[in-house]
């Protein structure tokens, strides 16, 4: 199984050296440097190895702190790899999801993480109740009156609340939307978006426009992406969604390009479910004539 390597330091000052040289002496045939914060989710680097990573690859780093910061994000991570048919693996941890052991560590941690979360919300649901029998009724007083300048406060931070958990997932939809928007349909961009997504973090249409519009308002995306979608001859609509699919990661193989395909249940030109490297390799050749590539 080849062996992807990811390497992370916070500040500039600091070498990934050290990361990378256990990651090539692992046997890692490719090795992805990043400087970058670890409470930061949405870094580049690690976006662009999550989006190429293909079936049966294994994503390895020296430590989970290298790849993660919080047990949510390296579940999210994994899963989002088991979703491709990948793996993952840290060197000084226990966790290796190819092996029987590292699946129950994970599962430990998943159920450790779960644990937590119930623990919050009985400390919450306790204090409140503590709260309502000495007689203080929670909540902000300028909303219960009405206040229009709490209400405008609340408004503001519901919409930063919004646009910081956007931002957690933009790695998954603003390049395809900047790359495919007006020349593709949304329903066909929606399907290439959740192509390698788990299934519960894939999107529906109607929660991608919105995120769509409120990206263009606050002018990370051009206005362009929600033009009309121009009309599309049937024949061009296969090629349009394999160049696509190729445009976002140049170095995908005809196989995953077949995996991808598959997992959005499209279908062959000749109506099959089942893709061959043959008709990617025809429809790569039709889209390359239509200017497509």
């Amino acid at each position: 199984m080849p062996l992807i390597g990811y390497a992370r330091v916070s500040t500039e000052d600091q070498t990934p050296l050290p990361q990378s040289e256990a990651l090539q002496s692992a046997g890692c045939a490719e090795i992805f440097e990043e400087h970058a914060s670890g409470g930061n989710r949405a870094r580049p680097v690690l976006a662009r190895v999550l989006e190429r990573i293909g079936k049966g690859d294994t994503l390895v780093v020296v430590r989970i702190d290298r790849l993660a910061r919080s047990l949510s994000h390296l579940l999210e991570v994994i899963e989002r790899l088991e979703g491709k048919g990948a793996f993952f693996r840290s060197l000084q941890d226990p966790i290796d999801t190819a092996s029987p052991q590292g699946k129950f560590t994970l599962q430990v941690l998943g159920a450790a993480a779960e644990f937590e979360r119930a623990l919050i919300r009985e400390r919450t649901k306790a204090g409140l109740a503590s709260a309502r029998s000495k007689g203080r009724v929670g909540g902000n007083p300028g909303l219960r009156a009405k206040d229009p300048e709490a209400l405008r406060k609340v408004r503001l931070a519901r919409q930063d609340g919004y646009m910081e958990r956007l931002n957690e997932t933009a790695q998954d939809w603003v390049p395809h939307v900047r790359r495919l928007r007006p020349d593709m349909a949304w329903e066909d961009v929606l399907r290439i978006i959740n192509g390698p997504l788990p299934h519960d973090r894939r999107w529906t249409q109607s929660r991608l426009l919105r995120a769509v519009k409120a990206y263009v308002a606050d002018g990370f995306l051009p206005a362009e992406v929600l033009g009309r979608a121009g009309r599309r001859e049937t024949d061009d609509r296969l090629p349009a969604i394999v160049a696509a699919i190729k445009g976002a990661d140049p170095e995908i193989t005809l196989q995953a390009i077949c995996d991808r395909l598959e997992s959005m249940r499209e279908r062959t030109p000749r109506g099959r479910t089942s893709w061959q490297p043959s008709s990617v390799r025809m429809l790569l050749e039709r889209a390359e004539k239509l200017g497509l590539l």
